[in-house]
């Protein structure tokens, strides 16, 4: 049996076989080279398909008629619906507008990669005359450039650089995908029943990953989340397909997820006395120094994140030249300087002055300190030495935060494994205790709201002039300091504009020390076009490099030269019989920040060191450590079609150590004040809390061994009630996520 095809007249054989009175010819052209066959195995299926159809006499009309198109403008329309499609998930807005419509897109998006496919296997796959294949990959060239031409942007207003990212991290390997099942197909005999037995292996497989990889959404790292009567659940079917994909297979066309050292090795330090030293590998090539500005105590006008702050950075910038045979001394407010050695740099910081020379602060006429109806004007418990404890106990613990931007509870154990090993270790009954919140939730799409709600304690200032929590800090004596990790300033962009003036300076009104200088140079915070796009800055998916290392290991860096001086600095106040100033500090970590989630990974080693530096010196006995984020990923391709990505954007990490006596303190004062006879940890542990509980808990803190007694009802060292709603958590009902079973 046979078929004619019409465009050549050939007769081509049906399954391969021959009937009895096949002539020499046919049988020849059966064993001619594969190529030939696989050019005519899916028109042979075709037409073998069509013929069938047309012997059902019109049954099927639709079909009828689609099989009749000729194939041109079957082509031409379905690269009508691509465009159509892909135009359509253009839509642009605000990010409301985004959050409301990412389903509909998604949809559109997928709808442009189906057509596109369709019409890839045609060209790929069936006969057709070479004019017309070439006519169709010029038409697609075409739009593509077009498309990209029309709409390449980077943000919500313009999001087509986005669009097209994701549609290539579907259309790809789905296409790749096709082509290697139509070889296999065209090459091996049987390859359906294989093909058949491999769904059904891998199948069974998969679905066993994913009953595991569910489990382990709920682990943590000394227990689980608990689906404790009354509790809230995470609302849909949370299927986590993304632990399926092994690491790094998001962004492996990206590149290396390692920094590229620089070709000259530079020794650069700083002496107590502010003397530069700089050795270059190359003795014979030009030093310079650039001194970089100091921007702790510049006004709200000079910090605006879009570019302003970068270029006032760039330009008052300092270069000059370096001489080893004179002495190099730094004015002592400079933070950080780039040493450059021929087209090799590296960035040396310090912290400037010392503490023992920083000068005494005064809190001004504004600080709820100095006002007789501020808020610490109320009504105060007793002193924790009323419960018994040791004197040297009532002094003021220290607190360093860090804030992991857009990462999920799961994120931090899928991306990070060392530092969650060493995380585990930290926790030590009798010197310090750790523990999680499994239910963190956040209170809104971004970082704006989330952080807001943690540094002023409420998403929409009630007061002109709102200080975030450093300030709160600092008028009761801590010493505090910020890492940014970006060129930006966390209160000029989201409460700025809240201010009576632009010319007031948050900075030198809240913090002691500022670092954010070394991160607005324009080798990772680029100085054209948008400094926030997917392969260059803050926000790119490639690693995140800065002179050869890390952006985050500069931070890092600034981060032990802050806890040696305080600590020491400590010392010498305890060895003199003097209360030492306790510190708070503060810093954001933007890795997980990117729509692929794999930039993450690059974090974990530096991060776990950090946490054994912790442990392993003794500061945790008077330390509250704080890692957490503001919410989980709310870009990609997991947040954008599964439900479990949503969970995720809404279950951030939260994790806190706190010193033996704090949390026997806390343990002790829920059981005799609390209005529940439990741990406040582990109770809070398994209870919808949010940023407004992190809030009340820096106060407490910050207020220590004094403390208003509503913020501690809502800190994280009392139990908060359970059952809690999203409502009653002061989380909008866009944005719940963990709803109590039966309820609306």
């Amino acid at each position: 049996m046979s078929y004619s095809h019409p465009s050549s007249g050939d007769s081509l054989p049906l399954y391969g076989g021959s009937n009895n009175g096949e002539s020499a010819s046919s049988l020849a052209e059966q064993s001619a080279p594969l190529t030939t066959s696989t050019q005519d195995r899916l028109d042979t299926l075709y037409y073998d398909t069509s013929s069938k159809h047309r012997s059902l006499g019109g049954g099927n009309r639709w079909v009828n008629l689609l099989l009749s198109i000729p194939k041109p403008a079957f082509l031409a329309g379905l690269l009508a619906i691509f465009t159509t499609s892909y135009l359509l998930s253009l839509q642009a807005g605000d990010l409301m507008f985004i959050n409301n419509h990412l389903g509909i897109i998604g949809a559109e998006i997928i709808v442009s990669v189906i057509s596109l496919t369709i019409v890839t296997v045609m060209l790929y796959a069936s006969r057709m005359r070479s004019n017309t294949r070439r006519g169709a990959l010029l038409v697609i060239a075409c739009l593509f450039a077009a498309l990209y031409c029309y709409d390449h942007g980077e943000r919500f207003e313009h999001h087509g650089f986005y669009n097209l990212l994701v549609f290539l991290a579907i259309f790809v390997p789905l296409n790749l995908a096709i082509a290697l099942f139509y070889v296999l197909w065209c090459k091996i005999d049987n390859f359906l029943a294989y093909f058949a037995v491999f769904l059904v292996v891998g199948g069974i497989s998969a679905c066993a990953s994913l009953v595991h990889y569910r489990r382990v959404f709920d682990q943590g790292t000394l227990g689980a989340l608990q689906y404790n009567l009354g509790e809230c659940e995470w609302t849909g079917r949370n299927i986590p397909f993304v632990d399926l994909l092994p690491a790094g297979a998001q962004n492996f066309w990206a590149g290396s997820m390692y920094c590229r050292p620089e070709s000259q090795k530079i020794k650069a330090t700083v002496d107590g006395d502010g003397v530069l030293r700089v050795a270059c590998e190359s003795e014979d090539k030009d030093v310079f120094v650039d001194i970089l500005p100091e921007t702790r105590e510049w006004p709200l006008k000079d910090k605006e994140m879009w570019h302003k702050l970068h270029s006032l950075v760039l330009k008052r910038v300092v270069r000059l030249p370096y001489s080893s045979s004179r002495p190099f001394v730094l004015n002592e407010t400079t933070q950080a300087v780039v040493v450059r050695c021929g087209s090799s740099s590296t960035i040396v910081t310090r912290v400037s002055p010392p503490l023992a020379k920083l000068p005494v602060y005064v809190p001004p006429s504004d600080s709820d300190t100095r006002s007789s109806s501020g808020s610490n004007s109320t009504q105060r418990p007793a002193r924790f030495i009323a419960f018994g404890a040791p004197q040297m106990q009532l002094q003021r613990p220290n607190v360093i935060y860090l804030m992991l931007d857009a990462v999920s509870h799961r994120q931090f154990y899928r991306r990070l494994p060392k530092s969650a090993q060493v995380l585990k270790t930290i926790h030590r009954p009798g010197s310090q205790r750790l523990f999680e919140l499994y239910r963190y939730h956040s209170v809104g799409f971004s970082t704006d709201n989330n952080t807001k709600a943690a540094y002023l304690g409420e998403i929409y200032p009630s007061r002109p002039n709102p200080l975030p929590i450093w300030a709160y800090y600092r008028d009761r004596g801590y010493v505090t300091a910020r890492i940014e990790g970006n060129c930006d300033d966390w209160a000029r962009e989201l409460v700025g504009k809240n201010f009576e003036s632009q010319d007031y300076s948050i900075g030198n009104r809240s913090l002691d020390y500022e670092l954010a200088s070394p991160f607005c140079m324009p080798e990772y915070y680029p100085d054209v076009g948008n400094a926030y796009g997917n392969f260059k800055g803050p926000y790119s998916i490639i690693a995140h490099c800065l002179y050869g290392r890390y952006v985050h290991d500069w931070a890092f860096d600034y981060l032990y030269q802050l806890r040696s001086e305080f600590r020491e600095n400590r010392a010498k106040q305890l060895a003199s019989q003097k209360d030492p100033r306790p510190y708070m500090i503060t810093t954001t970590f933007l890795e997980g920040h990117e729509g692929t989630g794999e930039v993450l990974r690059t974090l974990d080693d530096s991060l776990a060191t950090f946490l054994e530096s912790m442990r392993d010196s003794g500061e945790l006995n008077d330390t509250v450590l704080i890692v957490a984020a503001d919410h989980g990923l709310h870009m990609g391709l997991n947040f954008a079609f599964l439900q479990n990505g949503r969970i995720e954007h809404q279950n951030p990490f939260f994790a806190m150590s706190v010193p033996e006596w704090l949390h026997e303190f806390s343990e002790k004062y829920q059981a005799e004040k609390g209005s529940e006879r439990v741990s406040p940890f582990a109770a809070n542990e398994q209870r919808l809390m949010t940023a407004f509980e992190t809030h009340h808990t820096f106060r407490v803190l910050a207020d220590w061994p004094e403390f208003e007694m509503d913020s501690w009802r809502r800190s994280l060292f009392a139990a908060q009630k359970a059952g809690r709603t999203c409502e009653e958590a002061g989380i909008g009902a866009g944005y719940c996520m963990c709803k109590i079973p039966g309820s609306r």
